[in-house]
């Protein structure tokens, strides 16, 4: 969570994080999945919109030729090393070009999150340049293959 602004969500924040998913999911047509195995939920994958503008979350029509989808992922730390990141986020990448036509799509990870930085590569991604958050938090955006690796 260091690099995802450090707070967990707790128990009772659940249900308007999820809210706040589905929201995204009407306004934009994509949205975050939940990570599960065996019945445990492992983490998350997903996409949000980025306006690139101005680096801030967005939706396709408030970025307008500005936006920027974004594919992301967190595991909680038991789950982290095992190909789950990777296995997860080349499933939605996959999905995301074949039924949404996301193109280009980029991941923003922070320049100290190694393990993150392994999972994209691992993908395909490449890294073209760091950029500011509105958060004011550097990111550097790796740049995903159009189609499969």
């Amino acid at each position: 969570m260091r690099f995802l602004g450090g707070a967990t969500v707790l128990r009772a924040e659940a249900p308007g994080v999820v809210q706040r998913w589905l929201g995204a999911w009407r306004e934009n047509g994509i949205g975050h999945l939940v990570i599960e195995r065996n019945g445990r939920v492992l983490g998350r994958i997903g996409f949000v919109v980025w306006d690139s503008s101005t680096w801030r979350q967005a939706t396709f029509a408030e970025a307008g030729d500005h936006a920027q989808p974004e594919l992301g992922w967190a595991l909680a730390r038991a789950h982290w090393g095992q190909g789950y990141a990777t296995e997860a986020a080349f499933a939605a990448r996959e999905w995301a070009h074949r039924e949404r036509h996301l193109e280009p799509l980029v991941s923003l990870i922070a320049p100290a999150n190694d393990a993150s930085q392994r999972v994209a590569h691992r993908l395909g991604a490449r890294p073209s340049r760091t950029v500011t958050l509105a958060s004011a938090q550097a990111a550097i955006v790796w740049e995903h293959p159009g189609d499969s690796v």
